[in-house]
């Protein structure tokens, strides 16, 4: 079988060690609360390069043709992702708008340029605001569209605002996030009644949430991370619980056999190697950081995957 993977990582900060005056950045850098330096920024770009490289190669033996990746802070970081032993010889692109985000993290796409053709791509502001009407910054998302082995697609990354200051209450901030995304689908269908989408992201909600399951999963798209969800898998861990905030949704016409871009399985890359061993947190996905204490790991969340299957020439 002619087998493909999509991916996508939230990279959990990866930052340089230079601080932006822009942005809130002040924790990564040698001086700052986090101790951020080269010898730890080199040693993250190596674990994420060669997580990344692995990322349903057991499947389709190659590298994913393209990755969605989250918690980026600028276009250079991404260079030096792509850069590693790794990942260089893939000839991978990047796809990078910088976002208004407080924080300075942005979303990004990396495709490989044999695979995926780059035919066109945007990024679309969230306007979100407080009770008082001041606006919340958060991160664009961004649109790609382009040619996987000359099929048609459109890929929509996404990182929706987080649940730092409580689920209930911040809520209405991803309800916002997905109708953003269901206006980019009314735009992208206007124009392409039969477009293949591929919705990626962080949405911090599970795919069970509101926001993602009645909001974003229409009749026309189906998200096949809510099974694995429901046997109790996720991307990520708080106080020992698996949220599954990471997934990746697509149009139905993913599904048709008569379709020459058909989906073959969902999976989350949860490796032995990208797990912390021993202590309270053994099994969770192997940090960089927990608060401002260096454990030299990963990620935070644990990679996602789907696999498509080409047919015909």
């Amino acid at each position: 079988m002619n087998l493909y993977s999509i991916a996508f990582y939230n990279l959990e900060n990866l930052f340089d060690t230079i601080d932006d005056p822009n942005t809130l950045d002040d924790d990564f850098t040698p001086t700052g609360r986090k101790k951020w330096n080269e010898k730890r920024y080199e040693k993250k770009l190596k674990k994420l390069g060669a997580a990344i490289a692995q990322i349903g190669e057991e499947k389709t033996n190659k590298r994913p043709s393209i990755v969605g990746l989250a918690e980026v802070e600028n276009h250079k970081v991404i260079d030096d992702l792509i850069s590693t032993k790794y990942l260089k010889n893939e000839d991978y692109g990047i796809v990078h708008f910088d976002s208004p985000d407080e924080r300075g993290i942005e979303v990004a796409l990396l495709y490989k340029k044999k695979d995926f053709q780059l035919l066109n791509t945007e990024n679309f502001s969230v306007m979100i605001h407080d009770e008082e009407g001041n606006r919340d910054y958060t991160r664009d998302i961004l649109v790609v569209k382009g040619k996987l082995e000359g099929v048609l697609v459109y890929c929509i990354v996404n990182h929706w605002p987080s649940r730092r200051r409580g689920t209930e209450e911040t809520q209405y901030k991803r309800f916002i996030a997905a109708e953003r995304v269901r206006e980019i689908i009314s735009k992208i269908r206007a124009e392409d009644n039969e477009a293949k989408i591929i919705i990626m992201g962080d949405f911090n909600d599970n795919p069970n949430s509101p926001s993602v399951k009645q909001y974003l999963v229409s009749e026309n798209f189906y998200n096949p991370f809510e099974s694995l969800f429901d046997k109790g898998l996720g991307t990520a861990t708080r106080e020992k619980e698996w949220y599954l905030f990471d997934q990746i949704i697509f149009s139905r016409n993913l599904f048709h056999e008569d379709e020459n871009l058909v989906f073959r399985e969902a999976e989350i890359f949860n490796e032995h190697f990208l797990k912390s061993w021993k202590g309270k947190r053994k099994g969770s996905p192997f940090r960089t950081y927990i608060g401002k204490w260096h454990q030299g790991g990963f990620s935070d969340h644990f990679p996602v995957y789907i696999t498509l299957e080409k047919k015909g020439n």
